[in-house]
């Protein structure tokens, strides 16, 4: 018996896996406040998404300029600065518990954003900065990273052609453009990731 397999967009299903995870988390600490609550499964989820939102950052430096090979979070800066002087300004909604982000709003060349250098305190030094692993510091990693991995598969977003809806986080009105419904269940449509058409990522696998 045959099976037939297509591509998959993998850093988006490892984001809803750590958002199922948070989802989960929040029928015990409420995300419309506690944001100085800390425990292990909150710096679990702050160090996850972190070290995936590196991995998504390399990757979308990668399609964004192919002969840049950065391993360091300020070595992505200008490439994604240059090409989506949108990016900082994303706001990550979280509809259910009335909270509104922008993650990535303070960063620069020299200056990681807070909840970036909590995660570092917390993964090198746990033992001096445990209180760090908290929650304010933890959505915000969430919301960084979810921003990013739209932004690594914006082809396919303004598309339609991400499977999988996130459960606690949205976008809002300048880039949710609805969804699709097809025979494969509800797609999500985005719009707007890229600014003035500077820069529009080939996508991954073939539109439908």
């Amino acid at each position: 018996m045959a099976i037939e397999r297509t591509e998959t967009f993998v850093h988006w299903n490892f984001f809803l896996a750590l958002e199922e995870d948070l989802d989960r988390l929040a029928r015990f600490v409420d995300l419309s406040g506690n944001e100085s609550t800390y425990s292990i499964e909150i710096g679990r989820l702050l160090l996850s998404a972190c070290a995936e939102t590196d991995v998504v950052l390399k990757q979308l430096v990668k399609r964004l300029d192919p002969s840049k090979n950065p391993h360091k979070l300020d070595g992505y800066f200008d490439a994604i600065a240059r090409e989506l002087p949108n990016f900082r300004k994303f706001e990550a909604t979280l509809p259910r518990y009335g909270v509104k982000l922008k993650p990535w709003q303070d960063w620069r060349r020299d200056r990681a954003p807070a909840w970036w250098s909590a995660h570092n305190k917390v993964k090198h030094k746990r033992h001096e900065h445990f209180a760090m692993a908290n929650l304010k510091y933890c959505l915000n990693s969430m919301a960084g990273l979810y921003a990013a991995t739209l932004h690594l598969y914006a082809a396919e977003a303004e598309q339609a052609l991400i499977p999988g809806q996130p459960r606690v986080f949205s976008c809002g009105a300048p880039h949710s453009a609805g969804s699709v419904l097809d025979g494969q269940g509800v797609f999500l449509r985005y719009q707007g990731l890229v600014a003035n058409n500077s820069f529009k990522p080939k996508p991954l696998r073939g539109s439908a």
